[in-house]
């Protein structure tokens, strides 16, 4: 189960009785459906009546989806989460809490592109209250790729940070402002004397009207004040100044006039978003709160419904604001008791964000913290990593310390921070808490007994294997490792997994590939077992990874497109780890000289944005793109981007083997800037003989290699140790080796020798042909016509059959692009690369050449 959506998020607010028509601003929303127009912005500050317009605009159209805002939406997976509820009649599955968004935003485009035969609208109300960056990312990519029938419809009190003058000026929106939605004199005339009942002279209406500067909110303020007020004038007279004052002022005068029972009502129930009859009884610690709801909004008392049968409600935000204040300067004491009532209540429902979040503003951290362990295996199964680290950065340092549970969550979140110190101490803190609950039951009492608890002792010793994982201490991640199996029970398929998984690792930065391989495709199915669907997913790239290591690049490439077709089959698409199967389809086509499908899927990983990227390979784009830029001779592009990779780099699980300053000295080489090659080479101590064969090192001794190539020395004696390292141990290795060999030969001048060694490697190879750009950079000049044979000129990629595959049946464009994973651009990127290398004009064409070809 993903992130628990709210209903009366969702509801067009109830429309009321008796409002003011304003058709002239219903019929300037309606310029929003014309073709081509992207967005209505609504901007006001509070209390102009910008939900009451949108609503009841909206409520007159068949085909609108409604998502009122809040401040827990600037979680991005619960933004999303509310954003599928709110659209009407998507056919694409909702996406999981780790999907990235922008494919995710693809594929509801892709599906709506497809579909839609008449408008559509989404409306985001009260937009001001976001202020997270991805948040914003999100409806920008959207706004940037709606398709003609959707459009969007934004509320706030602030212009959002979307791309407004470029909207404007291609006339692809439509805006009401302050000036627009302030009551003219008719209006609030109508407003003061129809609907609120007050039999006011034309002269009293103009000069509130104009005391208040059309603003609804003071309007309606000012009239409920006016009730039973018998000198209207000299009220009115008195009414004046900011809104700042006329809110405290008339605040003041609204609440003097209520009864003690409701006024004590209205100040309770602030503490609370949303209001319900149940909730409200358990606030104020009274029933009967469905009456007075109801009597509130039959009184017209700044209540919003939130559902059709009005069962929900919450309070207009400038009133809400205005009752929290005077709750604080009346009441300060009560404010946690009042917390921690509502806290009660979601917990009882279940509804454990909303319960955490009300007893944290209560200050009863141990509560929270029990509140916390309760939640946190749906949260942490449904990747709500935002959510957990907002919660334990609450927590101050005794709840966390006392808690086995809590310190482990504490040093993961160290972790995710890059803080390894910081881990390392938490996991001692842990132990510690452990030991103590052993020689102390009364304090062991104190712990909430979870699955969390159980498996604790376990988790910590794979959270210390995950640390000197990232401190490249490979003994030290395989001892780790195996003390957490040893205390892990039979069922205990995560720790298995995750233990099983280091274990892998460690055989990987030991240089024992074919090891590697078979103990973590052990731990993916441990994962597996563990319904760990997420870390399963996950695996894929370091399988890749590992059959790269082990030679066979065509089988990296087959575990990557086959786990993409897989999230298709399972109506699963657009999971984190997507983005990084096409980095890796990316390096796989460079190293095939294939640079523009590489391109290609980069530019389908950049639009997947950082969401769609697994935290620590969120770099590998960059040194990808890099690569890319250093292939085609772009060298200070190259370095450009490596610099970036450099600055969001952070350790990780994985084994760090590609070290980014020695990419950097790669590049450099290849733009001849050897002395710059060299200052790395001092830097690391990677030059002379001594240098360490250790596969952690390899790639830092292989482009010292290249160095010495370079300025004429000899590399051969380097190469030899590296070589009797990887014999029978990793394949990919010893191709490289020996194609350097080769390269070290040909410098001697001793032609024949390099062919042979060459040959050999060549021969010896599990997969030649997927070396093209190594063979090119390295031997360019040994033997061109050996190196054109491994493959030929301009072939499909494997990419480029799976889309022709998809031409040649009955699917429409963007259906394909859903299939792939794919923006409807990245789809046609391959397609015209698909008719030049066929030879084709359209669709038809190639389709019939593939065909005369055997391709299909």
């Amino acid at each position: 189960m993903g992130t628990v959506v709210l209903a009366t998020k969702l509801f067009v607010p109830a429309r009321r009785a008796g409002l003011v028509g304003r058709p002239w601003l219903s019929e300037r929303l309606d310029d929003v459906l014309e073709p081509g127009r992207r967005l209505a912005l609504v901007s006001a500050p509070a209390g102009f009546g910008k939900t009451t317009l949108v609503g009841e605009w909206a409520s007159a159209h068949p085909r609108v989806g409604w998502l009122s805002l809040d401040d827990g939406d600037n979680a991005l997976p619960r933004f999303l989460a509310h954003l599928w509820a709110a659209l009407p009649g998507i056919a694409v599955a909702p996406p999981a809490p780790d999907v990235p968004t922008p494919a995710a935003l693809t594929a509801l485009v892709n599906d709506f592109a497809g579909r839609l035969d008449g408008p559509t609208v989404l409306v985001l109300d009260d937009y001001h209250v976001i202020e997270a960056l991805e948040v914003h990312e999100a409806v920008a990519f959207l706004l940037d790729h709606l398709p003609d029938h959707l459009h969007l419809v934004v509320s706030t009190r602030a212009d959002p940070p979307f791309p407004v003058a470029r909207l404007r000026s291609r006339g692809q929106m439509i805006e009401l402002r302050v000036d627009d939605l302030r009551f003219a004199a008719a209006e609030a005339g109508a407003f003061l004397n129809d609907v609120m009942g007050l039999q006011l002279a034309a002269d009293d209406i103009q000069a509130l009207e104009e005391r208040t500067e059309g603003w609804a909110a003071g309007l309606q303020l000012a009239a409920l004040s006016l009730r039973g007020v018998s000198d209207t004038a000299g009220f009115i007279d008195a009414f004046t100044g900011s809104h700042r004052f006329v809110i405290d002022y008339l605040a003041d005068e609204v609440l003097a006039r209520q009864p003690a029972a409701l006024r004590d009502f209205l100040l309770h129930t602030s503490v609370l978003d949303g209001l319900t009859g149940p909730l409200c009884d358990a606030v104020t610690g009274r029933s009967g709160s469905d009456r007075v709801l109801d009597e509130l909004d039959r009184n017209n008392v700044f209540l919003v419904a939130l559902s059709a049968d009005r069962r929900w409600y919450r309070y207009h935000h400038l009133f809400r604001d205005v009752l929290r204040a005077r709750l604080l300067a009346e009441h300060p004491g009560e404010l946690p008791r009042l917390h921690r009532a509502a806290s009660d209540w979601y917990a009882g429902q279940r509804l454990m964000p909303e319960a955490v979040r009300h007893v944290l503003a209560a200050g009863d951290h141990v509560r929270a913290g029990r509140l916390i362990e309760l939640a946190l295996p749906e949260t942490r199964r449904t990747r709500q990593d935002t959510l957990l680290l907002e919660w334990i950065g609450e927590l101050p340092e005794n709840v966390v310390r006392n808690s086995p549970v809590l310190c482990v969550l504490s040093a993961w979140a160290s972790m995710m921070g890059g803080e390894l110190d910081a881990m390392e101490r938490r996991l001692d803190a842990a132990e510690a808490a452990l030991a103590t609950g052993a020689q102390d039951p009364e304090a062991a009492a104190t712990w909430v007994d979870t699955e969390d608890l159980r498996t604790a002792p376990a988790m910590i010793w794979v959270y210390r294997a995950a640390l000197a994982q990232a401190r490249g201490n490979v003994q030290a991640t395989r001892e780790s490792a195996g003390h957490a199996l040893e205390r892990a029970g039979p069922e205990d398929h995560f720790v298995h997994g995750a233990a099983h998984g280091f274990l892998a690792l460690s055989a990987w930065a030991d240089g024992a590939v074919d090891e590697a391989l078979t103990t973590y495709a052990q731990a993916v199915r441990e994962l597996h077992a563990a319904g760990n669907l997420v870390d399963e997913q996950d695996s894929a790239i370091v399988l890749g990874d590992l059959w790269v290591a082990a030679g066979r690049p065509a089988l990296a490439r087959k575990t990557f497109e086959e786990t993409l077709a897989e999230f298709i089959r399972n109506g699963e698409p657009y999971p984190r780890v997507t983005a990084d199967l096409h980095v890796g389809l990316a390096e796989l086509d460079r190293e095939l000289n294939d640079l523009p499908a590489a391109e290609a899927h980069l530019d389908t990983a950049r639009h997947l944005a950082e969401q769609g990227s697994i935290t620590e390979n969120r770099y590998r784009w960059y040194v990808a793109m890099a690569q890319l830029h250093g292939a085609r001779g772009e060298f200070a592009e190259a370095l450009t981007r490596l610099a970036e990779a450099e600055r969001i780099y952070r350790r990780g699980s994985y084994p760090e083997l590609r070290p980014i300053p020695a990419i950097r000295a790669r590049i450099q080489l290849a733009a001849g800037d050897l002395i710059a090659a060299e200052a790395w080479a001092r830097g690391t101590g990677s030059s002379g003989a001594g240098g360490t064969a250790a596969y952690l090192h390899e790639y830092e001794q292989l482009t010292w290699a290249r160095l010495l190539i370079r300025r004429g020395d000899d590399a051969l004696g380097l190469l030899d140790r590296l070589r009797r390292d990887a014999v029978g141990r990793r394949a990919g290795s010893l191709l490289e080796i020996d194609v350097l060999r080769a390269a070290a030969l040909q410098a001697r001048g001793e032609r024949s020798a390099a062919l042979a060694v060459l040959q050999e490697a060549l021969d010896a190879a599990p997969e030649p042909s997927q070396y093209r750009r190594l063979l090119l950079e390295e031997v360019p000049k040994l033997m061109p016509s050996e190196v054109g044979a491994v493959g030929m000129p301009d072939p499909l990629t494997g990419r480029e059959l799976e889309v022709l595959r998809l031409l040649d049946s009955e699917l429409t464009g963007p259906e394909i692009a859903r299939r792939l994973y794919v923006s409807l651009n990245t789809l046609r990127t391959h397609t015209k690369r698909i008719f030049t290398k066929l030879g084709a004009t359209n669709r038809t064409g190639a389709v019939r050449r593939a065909r005369d070809r055997g391709l299909l």
